[in-house]
């Protein structure tokens, strides 16, 4: 009995990581609830009394020790937050007030949501980002969630750290367009802003503490549990405990504690059901057949590494993405796994945002990438057949979670 209890633990625990302990301080949260990411309470824009109000209250300004949602949670080894940059609410909502503040454009007509809009998956429905003046790059906006468990940002990891991240679009001349100093000076001279610099830095705007605003804030951004989430601890259950489960009259006698988080796992999966097709689609996708999870595995469905799937590189001259970044001849034409969570939100696809479905991005696989020198060694062509491409996009759609809810407006006059 003992070793089935050990058992029923280790089968149970995608689901427990994702809850928080009653004895957690008050300072424990779960990441993904709306009190985080819901701004100072009231309506239009944020006044100085509201604002001094806020920043008056203790708990505002405690450490927050946090958690992830189901599912996310399986992956929490892999949460970095920077020693230096803890997460407090009062950050997370000055670095939600910046990341959606026109006013830190040159022009005043580009925000970070601009291009990672919560409309859109927190990416963008454009091949290219859209910066100021209509200008525009060469690759897709990668998405601003989950990235409290990524370290190296952009498509080719040029950012160490979502806090250097968060600053670089700021001063590119064709996404926001302003710079630095020129934005530190205007949020200085709005009250607003400087008094919650002040409250929450000690000190008056700087860059680095806008950076280490608006990371906080996309730390706080991630996918609640999706329909494979819920079925997962059902399957692995039904696959541990086969004879016990096979009659449930029977078992509610004999081990009620079973019979119990067996029936919440069941009811709480029948909520949000996988199709019979995305089921399919699941186990194709961790099979050698498709060879999906060699790169995108993990909680967060990423390997956090670069790899050349030949996307882009029969063009005259190819972006050579990582490369540009370590001169290292196998990072050609490498570019960042994406995370595989809510993707059928945040077409279109690819660094070049070239795949505009996920059909598209699965038949790209199936027939082996574009050969080049490069080209990953994970990258060959598919057996598939077309039931299993439409399985494996019906799986994909099974990854979407909610996101929580977030004030859009709100900011310091």
């Amino acid at each position: 009995m003992a070793y089935k209890r050990f058992l029923l633990a280790a089968t149970l625990s995608l689901s427990v990581l994702g809850s928080v302990s009653p004895g957690f301080s008050a300072d424990s949260v779960q990441l993904g609830l709306n009190e985080l990411t819901m701004g100072i309470p009231g309506e239009g824009k944020l006044t100085i009394a509201e604002i001094k109000k806020y920043l008056e209250n203790p708990a505002n300004h405690r450490e927050l020790s946090v958690t992830l949602p189901e599912g996310l949670a399986a992956g929490s080894d892999a949460i970095y937050i920077p020693s230096d940059n803890p997460m407090t609410r009062a950050k997370i909502e000055l670095g939600r007030q910046l990341y959606f503040d026109k006013r830190l454009s040159s022009d005043s007509s580009v925000s970070c949501a601009d291009c990672h809009s919560p409309s859109n998956g927190f990416g963008a429905n454009t091949q290219f980002g859209v910066g100021v003046k209509g200008q525009t790059g060469n690759r897709n906006s990668p998405v601003s969630f989950n990235r409290i468990v990524s370290k190296a940002q952009f498509w080719d990891g040029r950012a160490a750290s979502l806090e250097e991240q968060a600053v670089g679009p700021i001063a590119n001349p064709i996404e926001m367009g302003h710079t630095h100093d020129d934005v530190v000076k205007m949020l200085n001279a709005k009250e607003g802003y400087r008094i919650q610099f002040e409250k929450i830095f000690g000190s008056k705007a700087e860059i680095s503490l806008v950076g280490k605003a608006i990371a906080a804030f996309e730390r706080s951004i991630v996918t609640g549990p999706s329909a494979y989430d819920l079925q997962e601890p059902v399957r692995r259950m039904l696959e541990s405990f086969p004879e016990e489960l096979s009659d449930l009259s029977e078992l509610r006698v004999e081990d009620p504690e079973m019979f119990k988080k067996f029936s919440d796992l069941r009811r709480a999966a029948e909520a949000s059901p996988m199709s019979e097709q995305a089921r399919r689609g699941r186990d194709l996708f961790f099979s050698a057949k498709s060879n999906c999870s060699a790169c995108h595995v993990g909680a967060n469905f990423a390997d956090e590494l670069f790899h050349n799937i030949g996307v882009g590189m029969d063009a005259a001259t190819p972006d050579l993405g990582r490369y540009e970044q370590t001169k290292e001849d196998k990072d050609k034409g490498a570019f960042k796994t994406p995370t595989l969570r809510n993707i059928a939100e945040s077409g279109p696809y690819m660094h070049d945002g070239s795949q505009k479905t996920l059909e598209e991005v699965v038949e790209w696989y199936a027939k082996g990438g574009h050969p080049n020198p490069y080209l990953s060694d994970k990258i060959k062509k598919l057996d598939l057949t077309e039931q299993d491409k439409k399985d494996l996009v019906a799986f994909m759609k099974s990854l979407t979670g909610p996101f929580p809810a977030i004030e859009t407006g709100r900011l310091p006059e």
